[in-house]
């Protein structure tokens, strides 16, 4: 991708806008490489040989083309790294005892996608060159038929807050690619699993302009992006949403991405 500049975040009209999705004036100019799709079980247990995420509410999570999920920030960081060593690339993240400390900005290496990156990707309209999208597909809510795996009637045996007039007829993760791609050509940026990237959590936000933004330098959180199958409310499924967390959970994974070569 070629990415220019656009605003992250959300006015405070919008439905369903939380106090973090502050407009932030964002400018990318270092072009970048995102897969079509989220690391799925089969590529990560290349890394991690015995990774098995268990069920949920009796359905499986561990098919081999399912999204990885039930892993740390820490094991999604340290998987781009075994991929840049698999490629001879400069690992991206920067290790000490096996836990990662830093990372190198100039690598080329494998690494999470920035929370802008990843908002760009979502959100940037390639019909308006001005505008951002509010949802992953054409339109409000509810979503047209095969949007994303979202939580919804399939699911309403163990989920609470669910779309009642959208059925994807997939309760928890399914393949990746299954749903229809975004207008950049990339699936399940809403939906299936919602993503680790990057960046601390911290106070988004900022007095002018933002250039390539690899966030806080310091933390306890990581942002998540994305809605998951888990997702129901016009809040979670925005693309503005913001989540953070450091604990696995059945519904998040990630996607791989790298700097183009100088």
């Amino acid at each position: 991708f070629n990415p220019d500049r656009f605003e992250m975040g959300a006015s405070r009209r919008e439905a369903g806008r939380r106090p973090n999705e502050t407009i932030r004036d964002i400018v990318l100019e270092r072009p970048f490489y995102l897969p079509l799709t989220q690391v799925t079980n089969s590529q990560f247990r290349q890394f991690d040989s015995e990774h098995s995420p268990g069920p949920r509410n009796g359905m499986t999570l561990n098919n081999e083309g399912q999204p990885v999920v039930r892993i740390t920030w820490q094991q999604a960081a340290l998987f781009c790294n075994w991929l840049s060593e698999k490629g001879g690339l400069t690992p991206f993240y920067t290790l000490v005892d096996g836990s990662v400390v830093g990372f190198d900005a100039e690598s080329h290496g494998y690494r999470l996608p920035t929370e802008a990156e990843w908002a760009w990707a979502a959100r940037r309209d390639i019909a308006d060159p001005s505008g951002v999208r509010k949802f992953s597909w054409d339109g409000d809510l509810p979503p047209p038929d095969g949007a994303g795996n979202l939580a919804d009637v399939s699911a309403r045996a163990f989920l609470g807050d669910i779309l009642f007039d959208y059925n994807d007829r997939s309760p928890v993760t399914t393949t990746v690619g299954t749903y229809s791609a975004n207008q950049h050509g990339l699936f399940d940026m809403a939906g299936n699993v919602a993503e680790w990237v990057n960046d601390y959590y911290g106070a988004s936000g900022s007095l002018g302009v933002e250039r390539d933004p690899l966030g806080p330098e310091a933390g306890q959180f990581r942002v998540i992006r994305g809605s998951s199958w888990a997702h129901g409310t016009i809040a979670e499924l925005r693309l503005s949403f913001r989540d953070f967390g450091e604990e696995p959970r059945d519904d998040v994974g990630f996607r791989v991405a790298r700097y183009l070569e100088d």
